[in-house]
């Protein structure tokens, strides 16, 4: 009952606006700044290897696979990385501040938030992490008052479209 009515009153749907513009603002900021002033990922990647997120009584590191994929993967390609982590973050705060792809745009940012904490950025990632994790649990109630109400429809109309396509050239063929 309680998720039922955070998925659909119209109340809640106002304080997840409100609550989605703001994680969207930090997001677009983030992003701008970083596409606007340059962004070279590489110090960053270099020092998350050098000393990973690791146990204060064993010195054990405790995510050894999301330190192997920086040493491999990110770091020899951090020119993506470069592009990515700015269009990324511009686009996440872009999706939530206009409602359109919401939870899309939640999820994205809550990956990168996680991707953050896991290099051993602490800063503001547990405080985006939980807010999108409130919108993302708000459902289509997100997007209510945004994009997503003019664009829900279409997907729907589209969908439909395909699903009786589908039927039609299976009965009949």
């Amino acid at each position: 009952m309680v998720m039922k009515t955070f998925r659909e009153n119209v109340w809640v749907a106002v304080a997840i606006t409100l609550i989605r513009i703001y994680v969207g603002w930090q997001w677009l900021h983030a992003g701008w700044g970083k596409l606007t002033n340059g962004f070279d990922a590489g110090g960053f990647l270099k020092g998350a290897i050098a000393k990973p997120v690791a146990d204060h009584a064993t010195n054990a590191v405790i995510f050894p696979n999301y330190t192997g994929f920086l040493e491999h993967f990110a770091l020899p390609n951090v020119k993506l990385i470069n592009f990515l982590i700015p269009v990324g973050e511009f686009l996440i705060g872009l999706g939530l501040i206009v409602g359109g792809l919401t939870l899309t745009a939640a999820l994205f940012g809550m990956m990168l938030n996680f991707l953050f904490l896991f290099a051993g950025t602490v800063s503001t990632n547990p405080w985006l992490l939980l807010l999108g994790m409130i919108i993302f649990l708000a459902g289509t109630n997100a997007g209510r008052f945004g994009l997503d109400a003019v664009l829900r429809p279409l997907f729907r109309k589209v969908r439909t479209k395909i699903k009786g396509d589908k039927t039609t050239a299976h009965v009949g063929g």
